[in-house]
């Protein structure tokens, strides 16, 4: 225990969070948290310390074992081990001026810094988001990525029981409002005593800043609004991507749809994605460069890819802005039954529009992908959603990150594909197992197309071929098809501009 709690201390030191006159200060916080009333004393710690979860671990365990938390899941240990972050860290006030000083040296390099932060916090968990499996795979719209998702810990069913018979407080909101920075969790909700945040304004709108704790892609980030208001996409939300982007011109921002099926898993609260990662959406090139009457001064264009986008790019902020809202405003009311695009039935309104932004030396540039959340009896999930066929791999709504060529999968099929895998080469019938049979018929074509396929290139084979169904559930979410037939009811929509 003194080895542990001596090497956390260490840690916190080693990053700047404590000086070297904290440490016994430091080390009657982390026993109070442990319930313990003493121990050895500190010992020197020299040399490379272990992971800072491993010893995060240590101390979870000790207390599990003497009945200080009463689970040794994942769920316990990581609200126990988020409070021992917590107590070593800079006050947010600290940490907001240090942010704007080496911002004020090039925003580079706050960013560098928060983002190592948020990981050495343990904020963000690097030894789970390491368990993510990841590819890519070549299509005839660039190189996508594929990914499946495994850094998200499974639900502790004692812990679901605990939290069931737990009193609702409604507070925070949500996972995105800002009174999760220093809140202590509960079963259901996760502790975030390690967790900072950045002020920033935009548009003359306070939002902050933050890392996503699940890192999809290099420095995922977060810019959520200060107030607990729904998704929404309109002028102001471009301008607010284009503000950013000028902030940090390092990085891209977008934003999910706000409608359900078409938008995020967060509608209730207003919020951005970005981070400094190059998408296969960004390497995209315009196939039909375009003019819009008005907007001579902007360049437009078609762009090459699975959905329905429609690029403008321009050095004048606003007349950027223009262009992309008069695009949308025509989106919000447009219809075309021959192509089965209605804005509104029954009163409910389906199209909007998912917007990404980035910067091209001095120009801003602004991807508008257009969205429709219609269903029907044979789609009721979504017509311009993966349809049935291929719910074996993807069944989930395309947000965001999937918009731009990113696949998030579901974990079960690290298991599933491996399966497929060992199948499809020892000759097993994959419909008598629970985990393949939805694969089968897949799998079955998947064969056939690959004759060369045997023991050792058999996994590779199935997760190339499981990215090119990825690229088919975008062109499903696509609303204007890539046949030649889409391709006319795409410029109907551009004549309509």
């Amino acid at each position: 225990m003194e080895l542990a709690i001596s090497q956390l201390i260490e840690y916190a030191v080693r990053r700047g969070w404590l000086a070297g006159d904290d440490r016994i200060w430091a080390s009657n916080r982390i026993l109070e948290a442990l319930k313990l009333d003493g121990f050895g004393g500190l010992v020197d710690v020299a040399g490379e310390l272990p992971p800072i979860q491993e010893i995060l671990n240590v101390l979870c365990e000790d207390a599990y074992n003497r009945g200080v938390i009463d689970g040794n899941s994942a769920t316990y240990f990581d609200l126990l081990d988020t409070k021992l972050m917590g107590l070593l860290m800079p006050r947010p006030s600290d940490f907001i001026s240090l942010f704007r000083e080496k911002y004020a040296l090039s925003p580079r390099e706050a960013t560098d810094w928060y983002y190592t932060l948020s990981g050495d916090s343990n904020y963000i968990r690097r030894d789970r988001i390491a368990k993510d499996m990841k590819w890519t795979v070549d299509t005839e719209y660039g190189t996508l990525d594929i990914t499946i998702n495994l850094s998200k810990p499974e639900k502790d069913p004692k812990a679901i029981a605990a939290a069931g018979k737990a009193k609702s407080t409604g507070y925070p909101k949500c996972l995105l409002c800002a009174e999760n920075e220093g809140y202590a969790g509960r079963l259901d909700h996760p502790a975030r005593q390690n967790h900072r945040i950045i002020p920033i304004t935009l548009n003359g709108t306070d939002f902050f800043l933050q890392y996503s704790p699940y890192v999809y892609y290099n420095e995922h980030c977060i810019v959520f609004n200060k107030l607990h208001t729904p998704m929404h996409i309109d002028q102001g939300a471009f301008g607010n991507l284009l503000d950013f982007i000028t902030m940090f011109p390092h990085y891209f921002i977008g934003s999910n749809a706000d409608l359900p099926i078409v938008g995020g898993s967060v509608l209730s609260h207003d919020h951005y994605q970005g981070g400094h990662y190059e998408f296969a959406m960004a390497r995209a090139q315009v196939e039909t460069p375009i003019t819009v009457p008005g907007f001579e001064d902007v360049e437009a264009g078609i762009v090459k890819w699975p959905m329905s986008v429609i690029r403008v790019k321009g050095a004048d902020r606003s007349r950027v802005i223009a262009l992309a809202s008069h695009i949308l405003d025509k989106w919000r009311s447009y219809d075309d039954p021959d192509a089965f695009l209605f804005h509104e039935t029954e009163g409910e309104r389906h199209n909007t529009i998912t917007p990404i932004a980035r910067r091209r030396g001095a120009d801003y540039e602004l991807d508008l992908v257009l969205r429709n959340n219609i269903t029907t009896e044979d789609n009721p999930l979504g017509v311009f959603h993966p349809h049935a066929e291929k719910h074996h791999i993807k069944k989930e709504n395309i947000g965001l990150i999937e918009v731009m060529g990113l696949a998030v999968l579901p974990a079960r099929l690290k298991e599933e594909l491996a399966l497929v895998a060992e199948g499809l080469v020892s000759g097993a019938d994959l419909t008598s197992n629970p985990k393949t049979a939805s694969h089968a018929l897949w799998a079955q074509q998947v064969k056939a197309a690959h004759p060369e396929l045997n023991a050792s290139n058999a996994l590779s084979i199935v997760e190339q071929e499981t990215g090119k169904v990825f690229a088919a559930v975008l062109e499903d979410a696509g609303v204007f098809k890539r046949d030649e037939a889409g391709k006319a009811a795409f410029l109907r929509f551009v004549a309509a501009l």
